[in-house]
């Protein structure tokens, strides 16, 4: 009987691998990128040290222009991920966009069948370290997610959320 599992590659690209690049993006070393034909950057990106963009063939990734990766942050596309102009993700932030269907007690989590739900992050959002999005929740634009917070669901413009599960704590206000 073969092996369950086959490798997904080492990560390593060029930039002409990728689905779409724009002008005077950064990428520093260590930035691996899975299914690169299915990720799109647009102008003035950074991916930081360590970043890992996990293409998929089921949904493309979109980082906009301006926006900023930072190092050892995690995406993961199967279901789709949007990620608007100037958004900003710490380090080590993660957006997620599949998971596991139920299953009967006894058998293992991870035999159910995989669910997809795609992430959409508006204009000038930020996510701050640590912040985990789940499948299927939208961010408006302005949005700030605080430290380690865990977003299970959609949020409109101008907000700063925070707790696990997210919540709003207030409006964000004119500086």
């Amino acid at each position: 009987m073969p092996a369950p599992w086959q490798s997904h590659g080492t990560g390593r690209f060029e930039l002409g691998d990728l689905g779409s690049v724009g002008e005077r993006c950064i990428i520093e070393e260590g930035v691996l990128v899975f299914n690169p034909a299915h990720v799109h950057l647009g102008d003035d990106v950074y991916l930081g040290h360590r970043a890992f963009l996990h293409g998929d063939t089921r949904g493309e990734m979109r980082i906009g222009n301006g926006s900023w990766i930072g190092p050892d942050c995690y995406l993961h596309s199967a279901g789709g991920i949007t990620l608007g102009r100037n958004v900003g993700m710490a380090p080590r932030a993660m957006i997620l966009t599949s998971r596991h269907a139920p299953v009967p007690p006894g058998t293992a989590i991870f035999a159910g069948e995989l669910e997809f739900g795609a992430v959409e992050v508006g204009d000038g959002s930020d996510l701050g370290m640590g912040a985990i999005l789940l499948p299927g929740t939208r961010l408006g634009s302005g949005v700030l997610v605080g430290a380690g917070a865990v977003v299970t669901r959609d949020f409109g413009d101008d907000l700063v959320v925070a707790g696990v599960p997210a919540r709003v704590l207030r409006a964000r206000t004119p500086a």
